[in-house]
């Protein structure tokens, strides 16, 4: 009999044990910005202020790709802090598929997106995600009739 291992699933949904956040936003140009400061306050105020420079910056990249690329008119940021790590998730109202340039570690290894340029003014939001977070990832909602789709990922202090 040949034995099957099924990884475990990217990261669960919310609920998760811990402080729970939630920001819900217009799509408009200052999304990225409300989002950015929104989680800064939760992360300057939590067990994980040495995390806020990434989470920010993380958060910006996700809001404005959801920003730029749907036309959700909403854009929800879920939070969630406990005392290992941060988990956040960005929902926007449209299931499109999202390109996944770079490498997400639930994902296994994919081949960068063609054109991207390490140079380029645009176009690197998820490869810096993919470098600062411990691991992210992306869900759709409302199976045969998706509806939504959530970009997350998981900030961590290193070991010490």
């Amino acid at each position: 009999m040949t034995s099957v291992t099924a990884s475990p699933p990217p990261a669960p949904y919310l609920p998760q044990r811990g402080d729970r956040y939630r920001l819900v936003v217009p799509n408009a140009p200052t999304a990225p910005r409300i989002a950015r400061d929104f989680l800064g306050t939760v992360l300057r105020n939590s067990a994980h202020p040495a995390l806020m420079d990434d989470g920010r910056l993380c958060v910006s990249e996700v809001v404005s790709n959801a920003h730029c690329h749907t036309r959700s008119v909403r854009i929800r940021v879920d939070v969630t802090v406990n005392r290992r790590q941060v988990l956040v998730y960005v929902t926007d109202d449209e299931p499109g598929p999202l390109l996944k340039p770079g490498r997400s570690s639930h994902l296994g290894p994919q081949s960068k997106a063609p054109g991207a340029d390490a140079y380029a003014e645009r176009g690197r939001g998820l490869l810096i995600v993919d470098s600062l977070a411990v691991r992210w990832g992306t869900t759709t909602h409302g199976g045969g009739v998706p509806h939504a789709k959530t970009v997350w990922f998981i900030l961590a202090e290193p070991a010490a």
